[in-house]
């Protein structure tokens, strides 16, 4: 399953949690961290067996990190190959 995390972080901050984030990278299931202009400040593209593997993904790595305020997340519903 794949999906798509949006981050907003405090301002100021936003360097130091991309920082933090390409470390948590290594954690399987995160394939991308990417720092963006506009609405978001980071987004994070994570591929996991399935929902539940998303969500301690979410819940217990990413939204732990400090200076992060909110995620948004977007599961992709249908891949082509």
């Amino acid at each position: 399953m794949k999906a798509y995390v949006f981050l907003t972080t405090r301002p100021g901050t936003s360097e130091e949690v991309i920082k933090h984030l390409k470390q948590v990278a290594k954690v399987k299931g995160v394939q991308s961290v990417d720092s963006v202009y506009g609405r978001f400040d980071a987004i994070i593209t994570l591929d996991a067996p399935g929902l539940e593997e998303i969500g301690d993904l979410v819940y217990k790595v990413i939204e732990k990190i400090p200076n992060v305020t909110r995620s948004e997340t977007s599961l992709v519903l249908s891949r082509k190959k």
